[in-house]
């Protein structure tokens, strides 16, 4: 099994709409390790570690999100595991601060 880091950027209407929390939620059932925030620029950024089809499977998803977003576009690009660090303490996944 090989094990992948993804930092993806998601576009559209996914503020106020329950994104993240969603997010967190699916990656959690998923197994994965990460985080996904809001930026002031109403994207949502996300960082997705684990199985790489796991990781695929989860980034599929992002395309859709909850029924109340409309998904715009999705950028998903490597990253490295130090990023994990950004994570609350003792948390597997986490939902952070707005930057």
């Amino acid at each position: 099994m090989s094990t992948v880091v993804r930092h993806v950027m998601i576009r559209g209407r996914v503020q106020g709409v329950g994104y993240r929390v969603w997010v967190a939620q699916t990656a959690e059932s998923y197994g994965l390790d990460g985080w996904v925030r809001n930026r002031r620029d109403g994207s949502v950024e996300a960082l997705f570690a684990g199985a790489e089809a796991t990781v695929a499977e989860m980034i599929a998803k992002c395309h859709h999100g909850p029924s109340a977003s409309r998904v715009d576009a999705v950028v998903v690009d490597e990253a490295e595991a130090d990023l994990l660090a950004q994570r609350g303490a003792d948390e597997r996944f986490s939902i952070l601060p707005t930057v």
